[in-house]
């Protein structure tokens, strides 16, 4: 230990248990944080005085964006709040972004100049998360992920090193960044390449009756379907007013061609039990999901299931999915199409695994009392182990555990070894470990 104070070193706020601010800065998205202090940083060089600090007192570093991530919940630790470095600078269409912005500030930032960039579904969701994870979105198709737009990134290092990394400088580094999770720093501002963008067509479809033919036709309709297009499939149970219950397909469409994302999803509309309920011309940030604060008094319910990337939406995935979200009357399904140019990127380009896979599956039963129970809950997560044998990894973001054994489910051997060997260039004391952690080789 040492006689170091923490806030003698940084320009941000330090907020400690006790301060009047302590509740508020502790909360994240679903719940209650317990670190041992919170660090709000407002600049790179608070960033590099909080981790000299972590590092002296041998405190793990948790780095809160928009602070979606259930790794709030492990006790202990500094939080590095970087909620505060949230600067969106558009140069043509190079966009520098601060570590702390999130993707609804982005996506307004951009439409005012015409742009966009594939991110997440929730506009709360931070750009640092969400990127360093891969990051799925609703231009996955024709953009790739979040990480694929990616040009470069200010990192700094665990021994506060400040760093700029793109594919000339630093490539090992560029390479894990890139779908390895924030194992190997703090990025304090990515640089992506936007897109024009002026509007989407977005459509909703009511989805009744067997879900099973509706999910057959989707496949077979995205096979062929124009990369503009990416769609996802949801069905809910009876939750809440913000979350009405069913199954709906959503579908993104890049422009603002109605009678086009119309063609496109032709199929569908000739099914029986497939309806209409909206189609037509948006904003980008528009469609972005609006996500409530968390509730000290309604936590989140525990989440018995899972996610994979498949290769194939196979007749076998998709009986076993719907499936499972019949025999589990407090469970959700939700997937989402991929292919097109998440499929371009080679393999080794990046650390993001399956890049051949051509749908992304989660489903899982709310672990609430009386409709699971200790007697059932193993058999829940059999059916949906079988489910996850059939794709090729986990995708991180989608993760709501803090099991530090899914890491290995989420890269292959090979990866998981090259991403062990950068880890212990820029993080050998594993100061970053408060994620879907690689233990430095």
């Amino acid at each position: 230990m040492t006689d170091i104070s923490l806030s003698d070193l940084t320009t941000g706020t330090v907020v400690h248990p006790g301060d009047d601010e302590w509740d508020a800065a502790r909360a994240f998205h679903s719940g209650i944080g317990e670190p041992t202090v919170i660090v709000r940083a407002s600049s790179v060089d608070d960033v590099r005085a909080a981790l000299r600090y972590a590092a002296s007192e041998r405190l793990d570093v948790m780095v809160r964006g928009g602070g979606h991530s259930a790794w709030g919940a492990v006790p202990g630790g500094v939080t590095l709040d970087l909620d505060a470095i949230d600067e969106i600078r558009v140069d043509g269409t190079l966009v520098h972004v601060g570590g702390g912005a999130t993707w609804g500030a982005v996506a307004h930032a951009l439409a005012e100049h015409g742009l966009g960039i594939s991110s997440g579904d929730t506009a709360s969701v931070g750009v640092g998360g969400l990127t360093l994870g891969g990051g799925i979105g609703w231009m996955v198709r024709a953009w790739g992920l979040a990480a694929d737009q990616l040009v470069g990134a200010q990192l700094v290092t665990a021994r506060g090193d400040v760093l700029e990394v793109n594919a000339d400088s630093h490539p090992d580094l560029w390479w894990a960044l890139r779908g390895g999770g924030g194992n190997f720093g703090v990025v304090t501002r990515f640089d992506f390449r936007a897109h024009p963008l002026s509007h989407v067509v977005f459509a909703t479809l009511g989805v009744g009756g067997d879900a099973r033919p509706v999910l057959r036709a989707l496949r077979d309709t995205m096979k062929v379907a124009p990369r503009e297009l990416t769609v996802t499939y949801m069905h809910v149970p009876p939750m809440d007013p913000s979350a009405p219950p069913g199954a709906t397909i959503s579908a993104c469409w890049i422009g603002d061609d109605e009678a086009a994302a119309r063609a496109a999803l032709a199929p569908l509309y000739a099914l029986d039990g497939v309806t209409e309920t909206e189609l037509g011309v948006r904003s980008y940030p528009d469609i972005l999901m609006e996500m409530p604060a968390a509730d000290p008094d309604q936590p989140m319910p525990g989440f018995v299931g899972g996610n994979t990337l498949l290769g194939d939406l196979t007749d076998e995935a998709i009986e076993r999915l719907v499936a499972f979200r019949e025999a589990n009357a407090a469970s959700v399904l939700f997937l989402r199409s991929l292919g097109g140019a998440f499929g371009d990127v080679a393999q080794d380009a990046t650390a993001f695994p399956a890049r051949e896979a051509t749908w992304f599956a989660m489903a899982g039963a709310f672990d609430v009392p009386g409709l699971v129970h200790d007697g059932n809950r193993p058999l829940i997560q059999a059916e949906w182990d079988a489910i996850e044998a059939l794709g090729a990894a986990l995708y991180g973001n989608f993760t709501p555990s803090t099991d530090p054994g899914l890491v290995t489910r989420m890269f292959s051997p090979e990866a998981m070894a090259r991403l062990a060997q950068v880890k212990r260039q820029y993080d050998p004391q594993n100061l970053f470990c408060r994620n879907h952690n690689i233990a430095p080789a």
